[in-house]
């Protein structure tokens, strides 16, 4: 492992990144350009994921000025030629974001497209807003969306509604895009960053290894299964917080009873 990085110390320009004990905030800060995704984003995006591997924590992603991502700089995009293409600057950050070691939340409001969307669909979950506007229009400017749409978006919405998107530039509203599962939840504005929050928390109540395991085993290949499921099981049966949390479980069930009974008159006392 490299040298620790901590964010504290970090100086971001094209992120606002706040830590927590259990959690990093991320709000994508360009809202000049409606915070077009450029390679300063990339590289900042990049050491908030290296510290994040090293000591993993569930991550909130958002925009700023009531738009996620409208899409990647255009202005840097037109300049890019075959070589720069073949780097995948854009594919490999959202792979790594994709990979990282807790879940990844996208609270996505106003525009999400092109590199936008597919930021947002390498998160384990989308909340949005209902002013949502999520998409890939990239042929229509003359390239694929080729940062991750081309085949995560079939898994998340089916071929059909993929192929709307990705061929004939689709673009789905708040409702259409939880219709299909894409988005989860539709809050106000000013509710959005308390329900990503909100859903932390709940992965918060969980055991962080169990989560962190199962996220790995989710995606695993097909062929993976079952042996990757038994040996994952494996693991966490030894773990101090399973024989924890099953006895907390035991003595709450164990109380209930007994106060249940407790409660209860006797045969005996009944007249």
């Amino acid at each position: 492992m490299g040298v620790a990085v901590d964010l504290a110390s970090e100086d971001f320009s094209a992120l606002l990144v706040e830590e927590r004990d259990d959690r990093v905030v991320v709000l994508l800060n360009r809202p000049d350009v409606k915070n077009a995704i450029d390679q300063q984003m990339v590289d900042e995006l990049h050491t908030v994921c290296a510290a994040l591997e090293q000591n993993p924590k569930v991550l909130i992603i958002a925009g700023v000025d009531g738009v996620f991502a409208s899409g990647a700089d255009i202005a840097q995009l037109r300049e890019r030629r075959r070589d720069d293409a073949l780097q995948g600057i854009n594919s490999t950050i959202f792979v790594r974001i994709a990979k990282l070691p807790m879940p990844v939340i996208a609270a996505l409001d106003g525009y999400c497209l092109g590199g936008g969307a597919e930021l947002a669909y390498a998160a384990d979950f989308r909340i949005g807003t209902p002013n949502v506007r999520i998409g890939n229009p990239e042929t229509g400017l003359g390239i694929l969306a080729a940062a991750g749409a081309s085949w995560r978006l079939k898994e998340l919405v089916g071929e059909p509604l993929a192929k709307q998107i990705l061929l004939a530039g689709l673009v789905l509203g708040a409702d259409e895009a939880r219709a299909a599962n894409l988005i989860t939840e539709i809050h106000d504005p000013a509710d959005l960053l308390d329900a990503a929050h909100s859903l932390a928390n709940r992965i918060g109540r969980q055991d962080p290894l169990a989560v962190r395991i199962t996220k790995s085993v989710f995606h695993a290949p097909a062929e993976a299964h079952p042996l990757i499921d038994q040996l994952a099981q494996g693991i966490l049966f030894e773990s101090q917080a399973k024989f924890d949390r099953m006895q907390a479980f035991l003595d709450r069930n164990a109380a209930k009873k007994a106060n249940a009974a407790s409660a209860t008159p006797s045969t005996e006392s009944r007249p």
